[in-house]
């Protein structure tokens, strides 16, 4: 997903997983079998107060800046919120926010307790499109473990989503020290709920996504929900955004299966789904109104743990005509809409 740097674009889990329909399986790619899965202490589908973004139990977890507010923040009815990003400050394990703000920082700490006061938690996002994500900066899984814990503690959070794209995907190295240090710190938080956010195609994850998740398992991460963005598919794909966003998330939902060994039931209840709400910086990619409502239909339909968008800030229409004198690659959607209505449609 964008950022604010730039305008861009295993070993067996002892709890089982929270939802109805699970059962143990194997690993169809030949490797050893694996009843590691998706799981959390509570429904993945709920928030701090256990209430769910709706009656269909998909909740509604969109990405907000941790460092500044919008009027769209409350649009909606979130049952969580996603803060973006935690990443290194430069080449040091040095947790900051987008890089340069501390994560104790006063006025982040009255954004978080804003955000909160309505019942919702927050889930702090580590790594994005952008930056040097900590897993290439810490020396080790004690160190970054340390690093993740942190910044948790700093705004308050038992959930952690790991934002993994571009180079960081393909650096083998940082993938298994990411799964050593979540796995260390998972052992001092029995609470913590771990999602990982990823690329994906209509054909799904790719090889290194799925080699991601099973190094999570080999280190016996429990992993509550595998959140993939349903955008940036390349300038081939130009047709409508809200039946690739079906296709997918059928197609990931179809991998979970075999990466943690779950039932169908199990591996909708362990997926999320993210868009990129309007435009994009890819060519032909604009994710409409009724996208967003035909995601929202799909994900009632299939049991989705829940969905999101990049982000309250851009939910609002641009301020001219022609969306290139506003930016919609950072504040609005570059479509016509009222201010929020794309939170409207995700809430249901």
């Amino acid at each position: 997903m964008r950022t604010f740097l730039k305008p861009a674009a295993g070993l067996v889990c002892v709890i089982a997983l929270a939802c109805a329909g699970c059962s143990p399986g194997t690993d169809d790619s030949g490797g050893s079998s694996s009843t590691s899965r998706p799981q959390s202490s509570a429904s993945p589908s709920q928030g701090a107060s256990g209430t769910t973004g709706s009656a269909s139990g998909t909740a509604y977890a969109p990405y907000v800046s941790a460092t500044t507010a919008s009027d769209n923040d409350s649009a909606g009815s979130a049952s969580t919120y996603n803060l973006a990003f935690v990443i290194a400050d430069g080449s040091s394990c040095t947790p900051k926010w987008n890089g340069t703000t501390a994560i104790g920082d006063s006025a982040v700490k009255s954004r978080i307790s804003a955000l909160t006061g309505s019942g919702a938690s927050v889930r702090v996002s580590f790594g994005g499109a952008s930056g040097k994500e900590l897993a290439s900066a810490c020396d080790s899984a004690a160190e970054l473990a340390d690093a993740y814990g942190r910044a948790l503690d700093a705004a308050g959070a038992t959930e952690a989503d790991f934002d993994v794209e571009g180079t960081q995907l393909t650096d083998s190295g940082s993938v298994a020290l990411r799964s050593e240090a979540i796995a260390l710190l998972q052992e001092e938080r029995d609470d913590l709920a771990v999602t990982f956010t990823l690329p994906v195609m209509p054909s799904g994850l790719d090889d290194d996504g799925v080699a991601l998740l099973e190094s999570a398992n080999d280190h016996g991460v429990q992993v509550s929900t595998v959140n993939i963005m349903t955008m940036n598919y390349g300038s081939t794909y130009d047709e409508d955004m809200g039946d690739y966003a079906e296709t997918s998330a059928q197609a990931a939902h179809d991998q979970l299966e075999k990466v943690f060994g779950l039932s169908d039931e199990g591996a909708w209840k362990g997926l999320a789904l993210t868009s990129m709400l309007g435009v994009n910086d890819v060519a032909n990619e604009t994710f409409s109104l009724s996208d967003a409502a035909q995601v929202r239909s799909f994900a009632e339909e299939k049991g989705v743990a829940w969905v999101s968008m990049w982000s309250t800030f851009r939910d609002q229409e641009c301020e001219e005509d022609d969306a290139s004198s506003d930016d919609a690659a950072t504040n609005c959607s570059g479509v016509e809409q009222e201010a929020g209505a794309f939170a409207e449609a995700f809430t249901g």
